[in-house]
């Protein structure tokens, strides 16, 4: 089982060598240089078909895992987007009143 798994890997890895766009873009840079390796908690979610097709061709065609491409993905949203965080703590607070 073993064996098929690591040829599955060669095979993903030559495909990912041969398809790579030059140059790469930034953000896919960005996304393969964050570091989700400490993160330990998990969570179950659910995307549209659409969406689980692209990001499964995302991994085949860079060769980055899709918990870290979601990962990277919402720690970037909530660092665009801090007022996301300021509706959290005005729930907190008002939990606390």
């Amino acid at each position: 089982m073993s064996d098929i798994k690591s040829l599955a890997d060669q095979l993903r890895s030559n495909i990912n060598r041969q398809d790579q766009p030059q140059p790469i873009p930034e953000i896919l840079e960005r996304i393969r240089k964050y570091d989700n390796r400490d993160h330990k908690s998990l969570m179950h979610i659910r995307f549209d078909t659409a969406t689980i097709k692209t990001l499964n061709q995302f991994k085949m065609a860079t060769g980055v895992d899709v918990t870290k491409l979601v990962a990277f993905s919402v720690h970037h949203l909530l660092e665009q987007y801090p007022e996301l965080k300021s509706i959290i703590k005005q729930f907190i607070q008002q939990l606390e009143l």
